[in-house]
């Protein structure tokens, strides 16, 4: 395009009127040396008055003399530089000029530079082109910056002149300016938007401040290709903003979110303590010890409120970024001492965060506290220290130490709140998983109290048992067994299984166990005393049903009760018979002494609770020596959901050889229990005894009262064969009473019969089901007092009641060097 001498052509082409033009010459130091009279209307300045002075006195905004020393190393450089120059008016006012500097030569070859002034307004387009923009993009609040097609910095604004100073910009190229990794993505994104023309938005990256180097921000640049009237390339243009607030915010949330899904993992409070120190390391910090109070770990129920003096804490977790956590004065596990005046003590007093932003040897309260800490600071440069307290529910659990080095900086305000925010998370972990410790502690409590603690078959049968928790949470359940001495030397053995798990279920079985006590002491057969406790059951889901609970107990109760099952059986080692009866439980194995194992055709019976059918009894006689296996289906079930699979692996582990019944034991946990199981696994053996000819005495007696001294002289002469002569007096007092009170008040046919095992055992026999009483006789009364002697001269006696009628039985304590 063309233009006229009075003409000159502006960066967008088009002629620009040089008649208000400013014009003036500078020599190589910057100083006026020619003034032209259009200057002097522009600035107001007479010749006299700036000639020979430095230009710089004419710039109007402070410190761009530093500018205008890059604009002078550029134009050296380069062809010249134009742009925007805010310039001091004689008067004071500020006046916006359109400049272009062009340098020069003068006769000896001494540098020169030609200064041709505008005002901005006087530009064509109505002032809106780019050397009026310049100003304002120049105070703009992003990092603006222009570069050539070679990447060289030709043009920066006020923001990113802060970051790094105009000298060591102007002039050089994008990696002789930038980090080399900063660089090298620049370059690579610069690149392509020069070759293709597409701009390449938001491009985030951190990067050290050249103030502090250890001081790190966030920035998001976007670049653009630069492109003249005919489309040429002729650079790249980009801006940085400062998002660091933005990327912490973000780092704090992903931060959060990350400790929502990570901390409380499982109910235990040393994992969960782990858990948070393993998540603030290394987003918030370089090293972080949790500290809990030793309560804490017990289960047991904190103090509300702040805790004041020295409590015992201990070290519940901790991580850093060196391997092996090298700067760790303490172990996990070991107790935590603090002086009342150390940070973590008055943090757990006052119930809010400590932090010390710059730590100081010489003055710091960490480092007061245990002075050797001030070596420890120096050799892993701590620089910063955080402590937060654990609060949930109005409750302090302890505390936690957060450490800085110089990779982080400063504990700031926000970092703080984070601290706060993950902790305040992590603490209702913590009291949760604390809460369930104290739940699974009791009920865990509870079941070893209602487990029977020693086993004992008497004379009768030989005894072992085990018992295996299933693999949950909670660690309880409710599968149980029990071994019951009976009166004429029987015994009864019962396993039962209670559905679910936890402290419910602990205690519906201890509930069970003991109905089964009290009603295995009526001396109930097996089907009976069944029938009866479902009918417990039943009583039991009505009474809780009719109780003001919700709909989800009232379910879980009626589930826990209804589901229950149940095996009992009654050993004589006398006829050596067995009667067994079952509540929808799994059926008993027995192994013959041949080793050949039967699982007997018992019917099952359906689970308590449901009242429909009768139990039905089955009588066995087992072989001296035989064996008899009760379980749980958690047993036969750990391996595989098949029963026959399981019952199958049962037969061949209690066929294997072992003389005790611990080692058969162990054969059946080995084959069956091969990890945790899933359900409570118990298994009872019991190997039978039987009591020969030597060990018992009968005698069949008619209904005559004149058979009482007869009866006292057989009782007498087999205690005396039997070395027993210490009970004659009361043995012959006992048949005696006993043995009146049949003829009289029964039928006959009468039997007496005397056992003689860890007690003397007495039972008569007749055909009445009357059963007689304890009465208090008056002083008066002529009879009454034969069952008060009889209680009086023994350990315990009762009734039981057979087909054909009742037994009246007694037992007394044998000496303990009697024969047996």
């Amino acid at each position: 395009m063309m233009t006229s001498e009075n003409a000159l052509p502006d960066e967008s082409g088009r002629a620009c009127d040089i008649a208000h033009a400013a014009a003036a010459e500078l020599d190589a130091a910057g100083t006026v040396v020619a003034w032209t009279r259009a200057a002097e209307r522009l600035l107001g300045y007479q010749a006299e008055e700036i000639l020979n002075r430095p230009a710089a006195q004419l710039l109007a905004i402070p410190g761009d003399e530093a500018r205008v020393a890059a604009v002078a190393e550029w134009c050296r450089a380069g062809d010249g530089w134009s742009g925007s120059v805010a310039a001091r008016h004689h008067d004071g006012r500020s006046v916006q000029l359109a400049v272009q500097v062009t340098p020069l030569l003068d006769a000896v070859g001494r540098e020169r530079w030609s200064v041709l002034a505008l005002e901005e307004w006087r530009v064509p387009g109505g002032g809106v082109n780019q050397l009026m923009l310049e100003p304002f993009l120049a105070h703009a609040p992003v990092g603006m910056a222009v570069l050539d097609t070679n990447l060289r910095y030709v043009w920066v604004n006020d923001v990113l002149e802060r970051l790094i100073p105009l000298e060591r910009r102007l002039g050089r190229q994008v990696k002789e300016v930038l980090p080399r990794l900063e660089a090298e993505a620049f370059e690579e994104k610069m690149l392509k938007v020069l070759e293709t023309g597409r701009p390449v938005m938001d491009y985030e990256f951190r990067s050290p401040t050249y103030a502090d180097p250890h001081e790190e921000r966030a920035y998001s640049a976007s670049f653009f290709r630069l492109e003249d009237p005919h489309s040429r390339r002729v650079g790249i243009w980009y801006m940085v903003i400062d998002v660091t607030e933005r990327w912490r915010a973000q780092e704090r949330l992903a931060l959060l979110n990350d400790a929502s899904a990570r901390i409380g993992s499982t109910l235990d409070v040393t994992r969960t303590a782990q858990e948070l120190a393993d998540v603030a390391v290394p987003p918030l910090a370089d090293f972080v010890a949790v500290d809990l109070l030793d309560s804490v770990l017990r289960g047991e129920e904190p103090v509300p409120g702040p805790v004041d003096g020295t409590p015992i804490l201990r070290r519940s977790g901790q991580q850093s970024v060196r391997e092996g956590c090298p700067e760790a004065s303490l172990a996990v596990g070991e107790a935590v001492r603090r002086l009342s005046t150390s940070p973590i003590a008055r943090c757990l007093l006052e119930g809010r965060p400590r932090v010390e932003p710059i730590l100081d040897v010489a003055t710091s309260e960490w480092v007061a506290e245990e002075p050797s800490r001030a070596d420890e600071v120096r050799e892993f440069g701590f620089r910063s220290v955080l402590v937060v307290p654990v609060l949930a529910r109005g409750v302090t659990l302890g505390a936690a130490t957060f450490v800085r080095s110089q990779r982080l900086g400063p504990f700031e305000e926000g970092d703080v709140q984070l601290a706060e925010e993950l902790v305040a998370r992590a603490a209702v972990c913590v009291d949760n998983a604390r809460r369930f410790t104290r739940e699974r502690t009791a009920a865990r409590v509870m079941q070893r109290n209602l487990l029977p603690h020693e086993l004992t078959g008497g004379s009768a049968l030989e005894v072992a048992s085990w018992y295996f928790p299933a693999d949950v949470p909670s660690g309880v359940g409710g599968d149980w067994f029990d071994v019951i001495p009976l009166s004429g030397a029987r015994v009864a053995l019962v396993v039962g299984d209670v559905v679910g798990h936890g402290i419910n279920a602990a205690a519906t079985m201890g509930r069970l166990r003991t109905a089964v006590r009290t009603l295995a002491n009526l001396d109930l057969p097996p089907d009976e005393l069944l029938a009866r406790l479902d009918d417990l059951v039943i009583g039991l889901v009505e009474q809780h049903t009719a109780a003001e609970s919700t709909a989800a107990e009232n379910e879980s109760v009626a589930a826990t009760f209804t589901g229950a099952t149940c095996l009992y059986a009654v050993y004589d080692p006398v006829s050596r018979r067995c009667t067994l009866a079952r509540a929808g439980h799994v059926p008993p194995a027995i192994v013959s002494p041949d080793g050949a194992v039967d699982f007997p055709d018992l019917p099952a019976g359906p689970p308590l609770g449901l009242g429909a059918l009768p139990f039905e009894p089955v009588e066995l006689e087992l072989a001296e020596g035989s064996l008899l296996a009760l379980y749980t289906n958690g047993l036969i079930e750990a391996c595989d959901q098949d029963i026959s699979v399981g019952l199958s692996r049962l037969s061949h582990a209690l066929a294997g050889p072992g003389p005790t019944l611990e080692e058969v034991g162990q054969n059946v946990v080995k084959a069956l229990l091969t990890g945790p199981p899933s359900d409570d696994a118990a298994l009872l053996l019991a190997r039978t005894r039987a009591l020969g000819g030597h060990q018992v005495a009968s005698w069949d007696l008619p209904a005559d009262p004149a058979v009482v001294a007869s009866a006292r002289t057989l009782a007498g002469r087999q205690l005396s064969e039997w070395g027993m002569e210490d009970l004659l007096f009361t043995t012959e007092l006992i048949v005696s009473e006993l043995v009146t009170n049949a003829i009289r008040h029964a039928a006959g046919p009468i039997t007496l019969r005397l056992i003689r095992q860890s007690a003397l055992i007495c039972e008569v026999t007749d055909a009445s089901s009357t059963s007689p009483r304890l009465r208090h006789a008056r002083t008066t009364d002529e009879g009454g007092r034969g069952l008060f002697i009889v209680a009086q001269l023994t350990r315990r006696w009762g009734t039981r009641y057979t087909a054909n009628g009742k037994i009246i039985w007694t037992e007394q304590t044998a000496p303990s060097d009697g024969p047996q």
